[in-house]
């Protein structure tokens, strides 16, 4: 069975217990598939990108023909850290609800309503409206040239600046490493693995450090992070206590020997048999 998140950020823990550990969250508009529902209102789901874990049931609007649907016509993303989405279009109208950057949303017109706002359609088919410069048509698969992704990716990474770690996290609430990596892959039109390591069935793929380049993805023992050129690389560190910048150089006042001493790998989504 189908179904799409309703909440603002559905939780995925490791067990069907909100105090277990938290390990994903899903954004609002997001696809997922629902492989049992257990009997305490929660139910073990597989995201987009293969993950599967736990959420609350209430999190969810499960139904196959709606998620079809859904998936059809919702074709924007939140491009702002924080949208509230009013009952009217004007800003004295009462707050709907909130989504995060990432969450994807239906817009029903985009007609400019005082050159500012557009309406949406929640997908439990309730209308809204939001702020037209918050929002931006989603990014199709393989749609971007080279350059244009690498330019694209590091400049999503980098719009995540300072927001807090957390464990599990992918939101401007909080969000850990291979968070940031996985959200700003897919704000630009590309999957992959939602963890700190390269596996089959995804388009990340080793390189050697020779040939890095800006938005290519390090990777150290549980840690990953995205290298955005002239020895700097952004992530979200847990050492750090938020998403920070920092060298490979051990002459930059932003190095860290940690890390810079312990790269496993370097995976590229532009491998090239050399």
């Amino acid at each position: 069975m189908n179904a799409i998140v309703i909440a603002m950020i559905a939780n995925l823990h490791a067990k069907p217990d909100s105090a277990s550990e938290l390990i994903d969250e899903i954004l609002y508009g997001m696809p997922v598939q629902v492989i049992e529902e257990l009997e305490n209102d929660w139910v073990r789901i597989q995201t987009a990108y293969r993950y599967e874990g736990y959420c609350e049931k209430r999190d969810l609007l499960i139904d196959d023909k709606k998620t079809s649907t859904w998936l059809l016509k919702a074709q924007h993303v939140i491009n702002q850290r924080f949208a509230d989405v009013l009952q009217a279009p004007k800003i004295q109208s009462s707050i709907i609800m909130t989504f995060v950057k990432g969450s994807i949303v239906h817009v029903v017109s985009d007609e400019t309503l005082n050159k500012e706002w557009a309406a949406i359609q929640l997908a439990t088919g309730d209308i809204g409206y939001l702020r037209q410069q918050w929002l931006h048509q989603k990014v199709a698969e393989n749609s971007l040239t080279e350059h244009e992704f690498r330019e694209n990716v590091v400049q999503t990474a980098l719009s995540y600046l300072a927001t807090p770690y957390r464990w599990g996290g992918k939101s401007p609430l909080g969000i850990d490493c291979s968070g940031l990596c996985s959200i700003a892959y897919m704000l630009n039109g590309v999957t992959i693995f939602r963890d700190a390591n390269i596996i089959e069935g995804f388009p990340i793929k080793e390189i050697t450090f020779e040939h890095m380049q800006k938005g290519d993805l390090l990777f150290f023992p549980g840690h990953v992070a995205m290298y955005i050129g002239q020895t700097l690389y952004v992530h979200s560190s847990l050492g750090g206590n938020e998403v920070n910048i920092n060298s490979l150089d051990e002459q930059h006042a932003l190095y860290r020997k940690d890390l810079a001493t312990t790269i496993t790998a370097v995976g590229s989504l532009f491998y090239k048999e050399r």
